[in-house]
């Protein structure tokens, strides 16, 4: 099955597939803050689009705590970049990562009732194990600033719990 954001984290995934020994290859601090900031968004647009369609009380919660959970983590960068007087730099991951959440969000507007529900919360399980190994693989390893890995490990543990979350979801959808 095609997947939500499936395009995007390909080229998240080709990207953290390069060899990290490659400084060249690395992303800077602000790249992997724009990227990080990008994909909470992206959880945000597509939760809020969930609360809207979906009439199912545990999607509509899975979608509420995606909201809370993706908005607070934003915020946190926020203040980080602002301490550290940094300006997230836009970059091809996160262009790619926008363009392929707009096109999933208008496929998954074209659903309703059980169907919805169920691409919604399968696309959550997809992108939050793609979105967990590139921050296991690539972003964490290539922070250089402490605060940013940091709050990079925080975002991490909160998103290996919306993948268990989503998936126990999925089970009551069966």
């Amino acid at each position: 099955m095609v997947t939500r954001h499936t395009a995007a984290l390909a080229a998240l995934l080709l990207l953290g597939a390069a060899p990290l020994a490659q400084a060249a290859d690395k992303p800077t601090d602000p790249q992997i803050a724009h990227i990080a900031y990008t994909a909470g968004v992206i959880d945000v647009e597509a939760a809020k689009q969930a609360i809207k369609k979906s009439k199912t009380k545990e999607v509509v919660d899975f979608a509420n705590d995606m909201v809370r959970d993706h908005e607070a983590v934003n915020a946190q960068a926020l203040e980080l970049v602002k301490k550290l007087k940094v300006t997230p730099e836009d970059n091809a991951t996160s262009q790619a990562l926008t363009k392929a959440a707009a096109e999933e969000r208008a496929k998954l507007a074209k659903l309703d009732g059980a169907a919805f529900d169920k691409a919604y919360v399968d696309n959550e399980i997809a992108y939050h194990k793609q979105v967990d190994g590139a921050l296991e693989t690539l972003s964490i390893p290539s922070a250089s600033n402490a605060e940013l890995k940091s709050l990079l490990q925080t975002g991490l543990k909160i998103f290996r719990g919306h993948e268990q979350h989503a998936e126990h979801v999925a089970g009551m959808l069966k």
